[in-house]
Order: C-alpha cells, then sequence, then structure tokens
C-alpha cells in the first residue's frame, strides 16, 4: 500500500499542478480538479497509515473518519462527473440552454461540505473523534452513511451505463471523444478497486456484523484497491492523452489536454463538437 500511495500522490500532484496553475479550467476540469485532490488527500492517509503498521504501532482513531471523508468525496466527485456527462449526452439542448455556468464549482464544493458533515458526525458519534461511542447513534449515521454509499454507487452506474449505451447503441452515430473515453474508464476503475471498501466498511462490518476472523484481512486487501483506485486516475488521463499519438516530445500538459478533449480527432468520422458540450471544451469557470 505504501508503494502504491507514493506514486499515486507523484500522479495526482502532477494533475493539481497542472489544472490549479498551468492550464484553463472549464466545466469538466473542475471536476478532475477536485477529484485530484480528493485522491491525493486519501493517498497521504494511506502513506501515514501505512507507517504505522510498519512500526507496528496503534493507529489514532481520528485516522478513520479523515479516511471515511476523502473516499466519501472522491465517490460524490466521481458520480458528479458521470451523471453530468450522461446528461449531456441524453439532452443535450437542455443541458446546453439551462446549465449554470458554475455549476461544477457548486457541486464540488457541496459534495466536499456534504462528505465533511457525514464523516464528523459518523465520527464523533463512534469514538473515532475523541468521545464516547454511543451505540444507537452511531448505527443511524452508520445506515445513513451506507444509504448515502449505495446512492452513489447507483448514480455511477445507472449513469455510466447509460452513457455506454448511448454511445455504442444511439440511434444517430455519436462521436467518441477522449473526454467520454475518460470519464467511462474512472468509472470503472472506481466500481473495480474502490468500491469494495466502501462495501466493506459500511455494509459488511458495521450493518452486517462482520466481524469474524477474515475481517482484518479483508480490511487490508480493500484498502489497497482504494490506493490502486485513487493512484490509477493519472495514468487513466496520461494513457487516454498519449494514446495514438507518434509525436515525441509532448509535455504533460498536452497529454493532460488531450485527455480532456470534448471534440472528435482530426480525421475521425463526424468532425465537430458533440451537440450541447461546448461548456465543457471551453468555457471558462475561473
Amino acid at each position: 500500500m505504501l508503494s502504491i500511495a507514493l506514486a499515486g500522490l507523484a500522479g495526482n500532484a502532477a494533475v493539481l499542478w497542472l489544472l490549479g496553475f498551468r492550464m484553463r479550467r472549464n466545466a469538466f476540469s473542475v471536476y478532475v480538479l477536485n477529484l485530484a485532490a480528493a485522491d491525493f488527500f486519501f493517498l497521504c492517509v494511506s502513506v501515514v497509515l501505512s507507517h504505522f503498521s510498519l512500526f507496528s504501532t496503534a493507529v489514532p482513531h481520528f485516522l478513520t473518519s479523515v479516511w471515511n471523508f476523502f473516499y466519501l468525496t472522491g465517490l460524490s466527485i466521481i458520480s458528479a462527473i458521470s451523471t453530468e456527462r450522461c446528461l449531456s449526452v441524453l439532452w443535450p439542448i437542455w443541458y446546453r440552454c439551462h446549465r449554470p455556468r458554475r455549476l461544477s464549482a457548486a457541486i464540488c464544493a457541496l459534495l466536499w461540505a456534504l462528505s465533511l458533515v457525514l464523516s464528523f458526525l459518523e465520527g464523533y458519534s463512534c469514538g473515532f473523534l475523541f468521545s464516547d461511542w454511543e451505540p444507537s447513534t452511531c448505527r443511524s449515521f452508520e445506515f445513513l452513511a451506507a444509504a448515502w454509499l449505495i446512492l452513489l454507487f447507483l448514480i455511477l452506474s445507472v449513469s455510466s451505463l447509460a452513457l455506454l449505451l448511448r454511445i455504442l447503441c444511439g440511434s444517430q452515430r455519436f462521436p467518441l471523444t477522449r473526454l467520454y473515453v475518460t470519464v467511462l474508464l474512472t468509472a470503472l476503475v472506481f466500481l473495480l478497486f474502490g468500491m469494495p471498501d466502501g462495501i466493506h466498511w459500511y455494509l459488511l462490518f458495521w450493518i452486517a456484523g462482520f466481524y469474524n476472523n477474515s475481517h482484518a484481512y479483508f480490511n487490508q486487501v480493500t484498502q489497497v484497491l482504494s490506493c490502486v483506485n485513487s493512484s490509477a486516475n493519472p495514468i487513466i488521463y496520461f494513457f487516454v492523452g498519449s494514446f495514438r499519438q507518434q509525436r515525441r516530445g509532448q509535455t504533460l500538459k498536452q497529454v493532460l489536454q488531450r485527455a480532456l478533449q470534448d471534440a472528435p480527432e482530426m480525421g475521425e468520422s463526424g468532425s465537430g463538437l458533440p451537440q450541447g458540450t461546448p461548456e465543457m471544451s471551453g468555457s471558462s469557470l475561473l
């Protein structure tokens, strides 16, 4: 987990630097910037947990709430990304005409605040934040967190599936851009590697009473998978951005810009921007 987290920190730091200081931000890159921040701090917590494990010392309880905070934030932002791209494809005219200009920044701020409040209430009532454990209150907030997790999981799954079916099986030929590939790969990686940790912590451990001997082993496995998920996103961006590009000497900025490109490549069928998505490719939010 330590080696994966350190590699992921370098990748997410590069994304934060490029999107925060070197590139003009648009509606989608605001989401990517916030997702990179959530992944970066999640991996920082993973490094700290690895340090305690290496030296066989007790892990401070408050790190559990910090871990949950960044985990819920990352899942929330990924769900928002997939949902917005799905809306832009299914209802392009409505999306183009009615989408507020600063919606991405407002949604990200709301999701950060909601994840913070939920993690704090859960940690405080369950004894993770220097307080006594209150079983009934703790169970109530755990059910609330589990319900939020299930809702985000359903939103992510349904929106990603709808987006994929619209691209592959729509009545009209829909141009596949690098941005759609980036969104779909990010959602798929989270469902494969990030979701097991949430299922283990909120559904098996707290609600189903998963307290047998296999709990410790399963907990370690899901933590490693979560680190893989947070470390994989920068790899996805740079892989999609450099795919089928023969030019040498490309900078990371150029590769990342290409991964977030919302227009078909030159020479592909259906050249031009997809209907209803000009905000994603050009309009500045900040």
